[in-house]
């Protein structure tokens, strides 16, 4: 398994995605919650949420995660990308990155 497997190379990877309704990548929109790698680097889960429950992209980027990740780590014997909703996606998870690039001049 290769060293370069971990949350930071994993997010970097995630950083790729561009939500496509708001031109933001998923990470610096706040919408990844966590990536568990297990202890033999070989299953891989992203908790991950959407702007909103109703979000129409989300099967769209849920397929684009699992997509990227596997294409990088070809090794990993599983992708989850698990949807979850709580606790709710708000615009205070978005980096400050991602604020300047809406326009939000109070980031």
């Amino acid at each position: 398994m290769s060293d370069s497997i971990n949350a930071e190379a994993i997010r970097d990877i995630l950083r790729e995605i561009i939500d496509p309704e708001v031109g933001v990548n998923i990470v610096d929109l706040g919408l990844i919650y966590d990536v568990l790698l297990s202890e033999d680097g070989r299953y891989l889960i992203v908790r991950m949420t959407m702007t909103s429950p109703a979000c129409p992209m989300a099967s769209h980027i849920t397929d684009e995660v699992q997509g990227a990740l596997r294409r990088r780590w070809p090794e990993l014997s599983q992708v989850e990308v698990e949807l979850v909703w709580e606790p709710p996606w708000s615009t205070d998870r978005m980096s400050t990155e991602a604020k300047r690039h809406l326009g939000w001049d109070d980031a």
